[in-house]
């Protein structure tokens, strides 16, 4: 076990569902002791995604949870939506759900592809629908889509952060190579 880093096991950049679980319901913890409602909506929101692969019916039961805010007090909001997330981290994502997350994470910049793009994208999530791609492999592919359409809200998706297969990725080429080979 890292120091630094919890969830990097010095033996592979592999992470598990359980680091994935313990990951978030560390940072819910963050979002507890801050007792600040603009920092529970902003969990919830960069945790959109994530919180789908695992449930998509209960994904809209924090939202309506969040949207209560109102109503009821800060401390009731907080308990009910910590039952909520442990109940929900709990579950394993499948082939099925991270698949609607991509095509959810697809709708966003769907009308500035062009066919050609749809084609390998979609492409691209049949091969991971058919095991023949990891969750890690097709997110880092579309990773760059989301910088190149400036799509702050996806970018901090900590479902990118988490699941993306950074073993692949050179972010900054070696200094003898083009840039653009």
């Amino acid at each position: 076990m890292n120091k630094l880093n919890p969830y990097f096991n010095g033996k592979d950049c592999k992470i598990s569902e359980k680091d994935i679980s313990d990951y978030v319901i560390q940072r819910f913890e963050d979002v507890k002791s801050s007792n600040k409602f603009k920092n529970i909506l902003a969990f919830h929101t960069a945790n959109k995604f994530m919180i789908m692969a695992h449930d998509q019916v209960e994904l809209k039961k924090l939202g309506n949870i969040i949207a209560s805010y109102r109503r009821i007090p800060f401390s009731e909001i907080l308990l009910e939506y910590e039952n909520h997330l442990k109940l929900i981290m709990e579950k394993k994502p499948t082939i099925k759900t991270h698949s609607n997350v991509i095509m959810h994470i697809f709708g966003y910049f769907l009308k500035y592809l062009d066919q050609n793009e749809k084609r390998v994208f979609l492409d691209s999530l049949e091969q991971f629908k058919n095991c023949k791609k990891t969750i890690g492999k097709i997110l880092l592919e579309i990773s760059p889509i989301t910088y190149r359409f400036e799509n702050t809200f996806l970018t901090s998706q900590t479902y990118f952060l988490l699941y993306s297969d950074i073993d692949h990725r050179i972010l900054f080429p070696p200094a003898n190579t083009k840039k653009y080979e």
